[in-house]
């Protein structure tokens, strides 16, 4: 005798179905998106971004940041580029924002083509949480 696949299907895996609704809408939850960012370690984030600049200040690759302890992840065009970095000024004491510290640096970099140095003011973005990152903003 020949059990129909739709009545299997509603008998005997009836609580196998049930099993894997309830795992898919609990995994959902996670999903929403509404949960809120670590917020920023303001002491902690100043400290790494000092210590990152004079990382890029004393000849230092961008890499080497991800061998500090703590490690850093950083991103900053100019210095992946190669330019030198000669000088810099942390301007203010930064704005924490959610998750990040936004700090406004002078940056003086040596100049490939001159012996002039050029200087601009750039904006970065401290994390701290779940790791010690330092980028760059780009459209300034």
């Amino acid at each position: 005798m020949r059990i129909p696949v739709f009545h299997l299907l509603q008998t005997q895996l009836a609580p196998i179905r049930f099993v894997l609704i309830g795992v898919l809408l609990g995994s959902l939850g996670g999903c929403s998106g509404k949960g809120s960012p670590h917020p920023v370690d303001v002491d902690l984030a100043r400290q790494t971004l000092h210590q990152v600049l004079e990382s890029w200040q004393a000849g230092e690759t961008i890499e080497s940041c991800q061998e500090h302890s703590p490690p850093v992840v950083v991103q900053d065009m100019d210095w992946i580029t190669g330019r030198s970095l000669e000088a810099f000024e942390i301007l203010d004491n930064g704005e924490p924002v959610d998750a990040n510290l936004h700090a406004k640096v002078r940056l003086t970099l040596a100049s490939s083509k001159s012996d002039q140095p050029s200087e601009k003011t750039v904006t970065y973005l401290v994390s701290t949480s779940p790791h010690l990152t330092v980028f760059r903003q780009m459209m300034q």
